[in-house]
């Protein structure tokens, strides 16, 4: 089996390589693994210890926004593998604040690191699927693309951009038996606002506390991918929160939907405009 995961080196992607490793690695064809990212050490690190745990891993350098960086990683799995089984689109940043504080530079900056990354990396890795007679994509999205909450704009959007563009991908490579599926997990505990861009001081104190208090960790919600995706599933919720939330979405009528949300997010709207 072959795995290649952007953004790997921490966070979820680095528990999903794990996962994969400690699920696959004493299987009769093992696992190898690629590690594609834009830190080399913690890279490195990652490798090791997929090693230790009896992958065959390798890290790759690669910014997503660039064509070159994302080129020759498809050029290094070509000859190192020559064919690839599942490919993790899991790069990604965070962004926050209001509809003002959110500059464009800043909605630019996600959407290419987000959106465009992620079709960059497929549209360089499909070929190879095709010519091999199958594959999977699996594209790391959020609850925030399903059920967006307020102060998060750019980065809700991006993230409902991924569930549609993995829909289209989901029928569009189905003929050329490859799979997709889209990932929505809410907060768990993770690195990513490490990366969170924002302009406003509230915006990073209201993401800290949501990262505080979630209920899982980012190898619980590794565990739960690889269930779900052994199964073949599309939209893959990790959640039971944000399982429910989005149950609610579905049945509530629009407007009782709304005022529930307006409701449970005053206090969150009070803090940012304080802020402001």
């Amino acid at each position: 089996m072959r795995v290649l995961i952007t953004g790997g080196a921490t966070g979820l992607g680095q528990a999903i390589a794990f996962k994969w490793a400690s699920k696959c690695a004493s299987k009769e064809d093992g696992i190898d693994i690629c590690i594609a990212d834009i830190n080399q050490e913690r890279g490195n690190e990652t490798v090791n210890a997929l090693t230790a745990k009896g992958a065959n891993a390798f890290y790759a350098h690669c910014d997503i926004t660039s064509d070159g960086d994302v080129q020759r990683l498809t050029q290094t799995i070509e000859s190192r593998w020559d064919s690839i089984d599942y490919v993790f689109n899991n790069a990604g940043v965070a962004t926050g604040g209001s509809l003002l504080d959110e500059t464009i530079d800043q909605w630019q900056w996600v959407f290419d690191i987000n959106v465009l990354g992620m079709v960059r990396v497929s549209r360089a890795l499909l070929p190879i699927m095709r010519k091999q007679g199958g594959g999977y994509f699996i594209n790391i999205a959020s609850q925030a693309g399903l059920t967006p909450i307020p102060y998060m704009g750019s980065y809700n959007a991006v993230k409902a951009a991924v569930v549609s563009f993995s829909e289209t991908m989901k029928l569009e490579l189905a003929p050329d038996n490859i799979n997709v599926s889209v990932v929505c997990p809410s907060f768990f505990k993770t690195n990513l606002d490490e990366s969170m861009r924002s302009s406003n001081p509230a915006s990073h104190k209201m993401i800290n506390k949501f990262f505080a208090r979630a209920d899982m960790t980012k190898e619980e919600v590794a565990e739960s991918i690889y269930q779900q995706v052994s199964k073949g599933k599309f939209l893959i919720l990790t959640h039971k929160l944000g399982k429910r939330a989005f149950l609610l979405k579905k049945l509530l009528p629009t407007q009782r939907y709304i005022s529930n949300m307006l409701n449970q997010t005053k206090t969150m709207k009070r803090a940012m405009e304080k802020q402001t």
